[in-house]
Formats: structure tokens, sequence, C-alpha cells
């Protein structure tokens, strides 16, 4: 997906609304790393074969068919959940998994099927009113740790935290987010910072993600 394309700019507007429904009020959400700005690849793209493996074989990931994620498991933090695809709303910002499936991970499906060259993007709720949902201990990740993406063909796809971030939404890094890259990538999305009296949170985490180096 281009980068400065007019939906791109959009996407990043509506990502505010993964909170929404919430009261104003409570702690802060703010992330457990803040290490220094690593914006770009750490490494060069993975060698062949790297890091995708599942019932169906392995196989380099640029050569991956595209398959849509169906699961995801980030064992540190004990996620294990159902993946489904969102797109976009009627005035052009992204959608959510329904409040009433805080468990719920969307995948916007616009954009990289996870695997596959550019960024995979994952959005999930923070918190709704039933409580904590899916991404709730997403701020604690920390660089090095793994993520794993179920995908429909049976082939798993294993990311590594690079980075963790934390923006305002007015400052939201769309290109960083949705922007192509030559590799295949992960983002994941959710709210942090404060509830206002809109009930969104000010700000957006985002966990930035490149293929592991081993299978």
């Amino acid at each position: 997906m281009p980068a400065a394309s007019a939906g791109a700019l959009v996407l990043a507007l509506g990502l505010g609304t993964v909170a929404y429904g919430l009261t104003p009020g409570g702690k802060p959400v703010r992330i457990a790393y803040t290490g220094p700005d690593a914006a770009a690849p750490t490494h060069g793209p993975p060698a062949a074969g790297a890091a995708v493996a599942g019932s169906a074989g392995s196989a380099p990931a640029a050569g991956l068919p595209a398959s849509p994620p169906v699961r995801l498991l980030i064992p540190r933090i004990g996620v294990d959940a159902p993946v489904g695809p969102v797109g976009l709303n009627g005035d052009g910002t992204v959608e959510v998994p329904p409040l009433d499936q805080p468990g719920r991970v969307g995948w916007y499906r616009d954009g990289a099927a996870p695997g596959r060259p550019g960024p995979a993007v994952l959005l999930g709720h923070y918190r709704t009113r039933k409580g904590a949902a899916v991404f709730q201990r997403l701020p604690t990740l920390r660089p090095g740790d793994t993520v794993q993406v179920r995908r429909e063909d049976g082939r798993t796809v294993t990311y590594r935290v690079r980075a963790i971030h934390q923006y305002r939404k007015s400052g939201f890094p769309t290109d960083l987010v949705y922007g192509d890259t030559p590799d295949a990538q992960l983002r994941l999305v959710t709210c942090g910072g404060t509830i206002g009296r809109d009930g969104h949170y000010s700000d957006n985490i985002v966990v930035l993600a490149d293929l592991a180096d081993g299978p």
C-alpha cells in the first residue's frame, strides 16, 4: 500500500477508535521499554527459508503466496487470540474488532499478509467496558520477544520485536506503520496514554517486528 496515499493518511486517524466506549480517569498507559529509536530494521532481509514453518512445510518468506492470518500468539504476554480481517469504515477510518469481542485481533486486509514483503498490520483493543482486552499487556513487550502468526494455509510466521514506540494520535507515524518495506515485517497497534472526555485514548502504542533469524 503506498505510504503517501490519502487512504493511508486517514487510517492514522481511525486508530484512535480502539478505545471507544471508556470513561475518563485511571492511570495513564505507558510502554515499559523506552530505548533508543529504531525505526529502521537492524538487519537486512532475512535469509531464504528463515522463520517460516508449519504443517505445510518451510519456504522462503518472499516466496509465500498470500494467505490471511487466523491466529496470533505472543508467548511472553499470554496472547493466543483469533484474527480476522478488517478494512475501512464508510468515513475512511480503519475498522477495529467489535467492542463486544475484546479478545479478537483485526488484520488490515488491504496491507501485506503475514510472511509477504511489506508490513502486516494487526490491531487490537487495550481495554473495553468489559475489562482487559487482547492487547492489555502489549505495552510490556521488549525487543527480542517473539510473535507468531498462524496463517489460513497452515503455516506459522515468526517475528521478533525490534522496537516499541508510543505516539500522540495527532502525530501518528503513518509511513512507519503502513509504508511499504522490502522485507516482511509486522506491526501491532493498540491504544495508550490517557482517556479523554470523548472516550478515546490520547495515544497509540506501536510494536515493530521483523522476521526472526532462525526457524
